[in-house]
Parts: C-alpha cells; structure tokens; sequence
C-alpha cells in the first residue's frame, strides 16, 4: 500500500525498486527455504519414523505376548516351588527354635528352683545360728550373773573380814 502512495508509484525508479526487492527477498529473506526444509524434514520424520515405530511396537508387544505365554508360567513355577520349600524350612526352624526355647525355659526353672533352694537353706542355717548365738549369750549372761552374785558374796566376806580387822 505504501507503494502504491509512494511518489514514485509512476516514475522508473519503480523496476528499480521492483528488483531490489526481489534481490532482497532472494538474498537475505531465508524464511521461504526454511519453511521448506522444515516441512520436507516433518513429512520425512513422519513417514520414517511412524513406520519404525509401528514395527518397534509390534517387536515389544509381540515380546510381551510371548513372556506372558512361556516365561511367566515357568517363573510363576519355579517361584511357587520355591516359597513351599522356603516355607517348610522356616516351619522346621521355627520348630527347632520353639525346643530351644522350651529347654531354655526349664533349665532357668530348675535354675530358679536351686537357688530358692539354696535361699531357704541359707536362711534355715541363720536362724539356727541365731537361735544358737541368743541360747550362747543367755549362757554367757548366766554365767556372768553367777560369776557377780560369787564375787559379790566374795566382797562381802571381804568386808566383813575386814571390819573386824577395822575395830581395833
């Protein structure tokens, strides 16, 4: 539009201007050509790629089909055989570890037992000695009452003896 209203819309600078428009457009205006390329590199992109990926999917899905119907069962099998033999060493050792536990169990019983054993025992013996030491010291007690009521009447001949020597 401008062009058009430009002063030299009808004078001959216009093919001038016509050309270097065209130089300018065929030089240095790359956006046509890479537009170009750009949709020559989709549809190539597409077509190549959408048939290697059609032909991938197949691979897999025929690689899925087949572990689903071979290698699953067999793993399945093995896994089942496994656990059962799995389980029934665990039940086994379960078992062997419930005998331990049980003579463990009885061994500190009879443990216990001894030592209450050896408790009550003990304490028997020191109530005899303590009954032994209160009838020692009732003795000793007795004897020493004897041994003062003697050196008492002992005294006091003693003093008696002396006060007739006290009077002369």
């Amino acid at each position: 539009d401008r062009r058009r209203d430009s002063p030299a819309a009808g004078s001959p600078i216009q093919p001038i201007i016509k050309d270097v428009g065209e130089v300018y457009s065929r030089l240095l205006d790359h956006r046509p050509v890479i537009q170009g390329e750009i949709r020559y590199f989709v549809k190539e992109f597409e077509e190549k790629r959408g048939l290697r990926e059609l032909r991938v999917l197949e691979n897999l899905k025929n690689t899925i089909f087949g572990t689903n119907e071979r290698v699953l069962p067999k793993c399945e099998q093995a896994m089942q055989d496994s656990l059962s033999e799995t389980f029934k060493r665990l039940q086994a050792a379960n078992a062997m570890i419930q005998r331990l536990q049980e003579r463990e169990c009885e061994a500190r019983k009879l443990q216990a037992e001894k030592v209450m054993a050896r408790e009550e025992k003990c304490i028997a013996h020191w109530e005899e000695f303590m009954k032994e030491q209160q009838n020692k010291r009732a003795e000793v007690d007795e004897e020493h009452r004897k041994a003062m009521e003697r050196l008492k009447e002992q005294y006091s001949e003693m003093e008696k003896e002396l006060a007739k020597y006290v009077s002369f």
